[in-house]
């Protein structure tokens, strides 16, 4: 049984070259791939979601983990089957219109696939249209919408009013996050949820799509 205490720990820690090798250590022992990605480098991810929650890490320790975590993913990704690996869902996920913060949104992003959801990252400044274009695209679950100023939250309301004047309101979740936002603007603008940090949002795309 091999141990993938060291790999876990790697990711925590963020340290790349510590996972790759590790990683490598894992493929030549012959480990299931998907058991390697699922317990080794997931299993680390997962503690770092929950330290980040308990302001126990803070941002760029987590886009470190991240950054190692999908490093040590590339190695495994040629051995899949089909080389895909499980897609929980896909998330479309952009800041909106106006607003051009991106570290909140890539954070997020990075755990959704740390989690195994297919994430579509649009980047920032991104209009209604532009986010109704990718769900068809790519076929998209959830959408995640992402705004940092007061001035640009109203860009989420319009955003989920072109998807109800496009008739796919009822086959899409829509969740927002960002400083200004709240779950009661959530309610006003008739979102499907708000998530207040990237492990809630993780656990709030889940719990949509299970249900």
């Amino acid at each position: 049984m091999f141990d993938f205490s060291g790999l876990s720990n790697a990711v925590i820690e963020g340290d790349s070259d510590q996972v790759q090798t590790k990683v490598n250590e894992a493929i030549s022992a012959r480990v299931d791939p998907l058991v390697i990605i699922n317990q080794g480098l997931i299993g680390g991810m997962n503690v770092v979601g929950q330290r980040f929650k308990v302001n126990d890490m803070f941002v760029p320790e987590v886009l470190m983990s991240a950054r190692a975590m999908n490093d040590g993913i590339e190695l495994v990704k040629p051995l899949l089957a089909g080389g895909e690996m499980t897609n929980r869902g896909t998330v479309i996920i952009g800041t909106v219109k106006g607003d051009l913060h991106d570290i909140g949104k890539s954070l997020v992003g990075m755990m959704l696939e740390c989690s195994g959801f297919k994430v579509v990252d649009l980047g920032v400044d991104i209009s209604p249209e532009e986010f109704i274009q990718a769900i068809k695209e790519n076929d998209g679950k959830v959408l995640a919408l992402s705004a940092l100023l007061t001035t640009t939250m109203l860009s989420m309301k319009s955003t989920i009013e072109e998807c109800v004047a496009q008739g796919m309101r009822n086959d899409i979740k829509v969740i927002i996050g960002g400083a200004p936002i709240s779950q009661e603007f959530s309610d006003q603008i008739g979102a499907d949820g708000y998530a207040g940090d990237a492990a809630a949002a993780v656990e709030l795309v889940a719990k949509l799509l299970a249900s």
